[in-house]
């Protein structure tokens, strides 16, 4: 493999814009997350972007080894100025083939480097679109991101313990947008407004 499957930089700058537009008053506002106020989602959101820069790079510690159900995530002060910081460099860890080869880890579990690949896209697509309606946010997806992520979808949804990840699909006419038939897979209502 010379070049990786897909460029996760579209996607992950698509994320920074919605952070950028998030204001400090929409910060305690619910999400789709039923744990989750928007500060958390930020949170969760940073964590994961540094975890799989990580485990992109193969760099395996403490931001591999933590699962994601330890506690609940949280920003710090320093949020705006970091987690655009962070998500560049996931992007950018991803660009090496060598990090869609071998083993990694994320979250305390030890994966393919392509399934890695495929988690993250598929949880900077979903958040997204929760950060989005959590703030009244217009979403706009990287289409080749979003294209991954409901067939990452897709290929969970007959396996029974998926719902302790993703929650219950929810159905969505098969003339829905991709997008609206991602988020059913995921267990989140399209039609769910801030």
């Amino acid at each position: 493999m010379t070049v990786p499957p897909l460029d996760l930089g579209p996607q992950t700058r698509v994320i920074a814009l919605l952070a950028e537009g998030v204001t400090d008053d929409q910060l305690g506002n619910s999400t789709p997350c039923p744990k989750y106020a928007a500060h958390h989602l930020l949170g969760h959101l940073l964590g994961l972007s540094a975890a799989f820069r990580d485990a992109a790079r193969k760099d395996l510690g403490v931001t591999t080894d933590t699962p994601p159900t330890d506690s609940v995530p949280d920003i710090g002060p320093g949020w705006r100025e970091e987690l655009p910081k962070v998500l560049d460099e996931l992007a950018e860890a991803w660009r090496d083939p060598a990090a869609w080869t071998g083993m990694t880890r994320a979250g305390g579990v030890d994966l393919p480097g392509e399934i890695a690949a495929a988690v993250v896209i598929d949880e900077l697509v979903v958040h997204g679109w929760d950060l989005a309606r959590a703030t009244g946010q217009a979403y706009d997806p990287d289409p080749a991101a979003l294209q991954a992520s409901y067939d990452f979808l897709q290929a969970s949804a007959e396996d029974l313990s998926r719902d302790a990840i993703f929650g219950p699909i929810v159905p969505v006419p098969q003339d829905a947008s991709l997008l609206d038939r991602a988020m059913g897979l995921s267990g989140r209502n399209p039609g769910r407004t801030p």
